[in-house]
């Protein structure tokens, strides 16, 4: 078993510029915002971007592993929520807000789901199978449409996360995921 080293104190702190200036820029412009832009931001050249980040996909799977864990285990917790459909479309805003953070995510997100090579997929399938548990719980209490698959509902939820930003004001997706949830109530 290898070590890992320690990173240098110049090395953490440039890799903390890169990471607070990719969250701006990403925030800003969407996931394709330049890299040279985001290096040139936090004061070091691309070569040092590079070889914290090699890719695109690299750095923003940095950046959004954390929000990704963290629905993952809110769905876990969500799992005893003594109304099961509510803890499905409470934990589905959720995962709505942290996807619809950066414009493109989305879509990115929606990608990852199906490609293994991306370094994002892990963190993906680990919110699907959860929220595929809150699905089936919601189907066992009566409250959902059997037919519903949490493959379905991560679609729809996609679509409302893109749709809702081009709603004026705030709180577009949330509306959009409501008018969807009337329709998948059981009868």
């Amino acid at each position: 078993m290898t070590d890992v080293k320690p990173m240098r104190a110049d090395a953490r702190r440039n890799y903390e510029r890169l990471l607070e200036e990719a969250q701006r820029a990403f925030a800003e412009h969407g996931v394709e915002a330049s890299l040279e832009d985001i290096a040139r931001r936090a004061g070091v050249g691309i070569g040092t971007l590079y070889r914290h980040f090699p890719t695109r996909d690299a750095l923003l799977e940095t950046l959004l592993r954390a929000r990704f864990d963290a629905q993952a285990q809110r769905a876990r917790e969500l799992l005893t929520h003594p109304e099961p459909l509510n803890a499905l479309q409470s934990w589905l805003t959720g995962l709505g807000d942290a996807t619809g953070t950066f414009r493109g995510l989305v879509e990115l997100t929606a990608d990852a789901l199906n490609d293994e090579t991306s370094r994002l997929y892990e963190s993906c399938h680990a919110m699907r199978e959860v929220g595929s548990q809150l699905v089936e719980r919601a189907k066992r209490a009566g409250e959902l449409r059997e037919d519903v698959t949490a493959q379905e509902l991560l679609l729809l939820l996609h679509a409302a996360s893109w749709a809702g930003g081009h709603l004026p004001g705030q709180g577009g997706m949330q509306r959009l995921l409501a008018l969807v949830f009337e329709g998948l109530r059981a009868s």
